[in-house]
Order: structure tokens, then C-alpha cells, then sequence
């Protein structure tokens, strides 16, 4: 199957983070993830985001970029409540993290998938073994296992690969084991870190493409990302960190503000 350009002629309108009359973020209808004021400071003394605020929609795609040290991963880790901010509130589908009970949290990540610049995948499994342990550790039965499998690794076209071990996959191949890992369970949000960091630019097209229709069949995406390129060719929402400070929110923007 030929699968869709990234253009912006098929890319519907996206909303722009609300804010209050002292410009803190305000919760949205459907909103997927809101920082509202969030501050997290490391011992000794080392802010990794400072007075972050912004909200994002169900269905956005966004674009996370700044340099290393800029505070993306800390916004990655709050998000999956690994860390917990110094200051604010956050809230993640619905959910207030500063409330959400420990007991909770492994519903909260059920409901955010992650794809990583590493792959992850376990060396001596085959690309469906990979995908169907993820369910596995989430309590699925093996009727819903045998079907869910072959399904979420047709979307991501690599059903003729699917008794495949890791090494025998190109690095491309490798990552949309990966995705469909994360996506099994049509998780409403999605959280990419730097997916295309070890590809090639032409494979790295096909992984945005891929993405590009996950988003489209309504799942938020929240990307982390370096391509300068892919930024500025795909015009999407971006959040530009810089030093801990959210320097720059734009609707339709590219890697460097304009």
C-alpha cells in the first residue's frame, strides 16, 4: 500500500494552547497533556524546566526541539510520572499527576506508548514476540494476543517479517517493530524520542509517514526530535525549549523560529 505524502494540504486545522489573562495554561476541552507553571529542579540547584505552561490537544501532532540540556527529556520523564515537578501541576489524559495515586500509575503509562531512538527490543524474540510481550505485561489473554498481533504489524507493513529476529531487520524495520510495540493498544497518546535519530534520511521519511497516520486515526503524538528537516517539512505544532524555558509555541512552525 502507497502510503500518504506529508503535505499540508491533508493536514486539518490544530488548536492553539488557551491561556488565562496571566498567561498560564488553562485546561481545554480534550485536552491530551497540560503543564500548567511546571518547574523541576535537580539537586544540586540545576533547573531542567522552568515555569513551563502549555496544553495540548487530543489528535496534535507537536514537535518537542531544542538543544541537549534543554529540558525535553525531564518533560518526558514528568509526563510518564518517573519524575514529579518541583512546582505546577500536570495533567495527562484527564488525570492530575500530583494526585494520581502510586497504584495508578501503571494505568496512566497503559495509556501513553513510547518509541524510543534505540529501538528497545528484545534481542532474542522475534518481531512478533517483541510486539505480543507488551501485551503480555499489560495481563491480555492469548485470544486477544493471536489477534491483535499480525493486525498492529500489518499496519505498520511488516507482516511478512513477523517470525523475523531483530538482527535480521534493517534499522528502519526495527523501528516500526518498535511502534507497533507502543501501538498495540491504540494508546491516545504517543511519546517519540528522537525515532529517526539512527536512520537514514530516506527510511526516516517512511517512520514520519507512518506516524503521520497514526496521528491521523486520532492518536496525539508528542515527538522529540533533532530533524532540522522533517521540522520544517512537515509544518506541525512546535514547542521550542531553551535552558528550561518554553522559548517558542507555534502553530505551524519549523525547527528555527522564523
Amino acid at each position: 500500500m502507497t502510503e500518504p505524502e506529508i503535505t499540508d494540504t491533508a493536514i486539518p486545522p490544530l488548536s492553539v494552547a488557551q491561556e488565562n489573562e496571566n498567561g498560564r495554561a488553562v485546561p481545554v476541552a480534550g485536552a491530551a497533556v497540560m503543564f500548567d507553571s511546571v518547574t523541576k529542579v535537580y539537586e544540586p540547584g540545576v533547573t531542567a524546566l522552568s515555569d513551563v505552561s502549555f496544553v495540548i490537544e487530543k489528535g496534535e501532532f507537536v514537535f518537542v526541539v531544542g538543544a541537549s540540556g534543554s529540558g525535553k527529556s525531564t518533560m518526558i520523564r514528568l509526563i510518564l510520572k518517573e519524575l514529579d515537578p518541583t512546582s505546577g501541576r500536570i495533567i495527562v489524559g484527564g488525570r492530575d499527576l500530583s494526585r494520581l495515586r502510586r497504584s495508578k500509575i501503571p494505568q496512566l503509562r497503559r495509556n501513553v506508548g513510547c518509541v524510543f531512538q534505540d529501538f528497545k527490543l528484545l534481542p532474542n524474540r522475534t518481531a512478533a514476540e517483541n510486539v505480543a510481550y507488551a501485551l503480555k505485561v499489560q495481563g491480555e489473554n492469548q485470544n486477544s494476543i493471536r489477534r491483535k498481533v499480525p493486525e498492529v504489524l500489518s499496519l505498520v507493513g511488516l507482516s511478512h517479517k513477523m517470525n523475523s529476529l531483530p538482527d535480521e531487520l534493517s534499522g528502519g524495520e526495527q523501528q516500526r517493530v518498535s511502534i507497533a510495540r507502543a501501538f498495540v493498544n491504540h494508546p491516545p497518546l504517543l511519546i517519540c524520542d528522537e525515532p529517526t535519530g539512527n536512520l537514514d534520511p530516506d527510511t526516516s521519511v517512511g517512520i514520519m509517514q507512518l506516524l503521520y497516520r497514526i496521528n491521523r486515526s486520532g492518536t496525539t503524538i508528542l515527538m522529540v526530535t533533532h530533524d532540522r528537516e522533517m521540522v520544517d517539512k512537515m509544518r506541525r505544532r512546535v514547542l521550542a525549549l531553551s535552558e528550561g524555558k518554553l522559548e517558542r509555541d507555534e502553530r505551524r512552525g519549523g525547527y528555527v523560529g522564523e
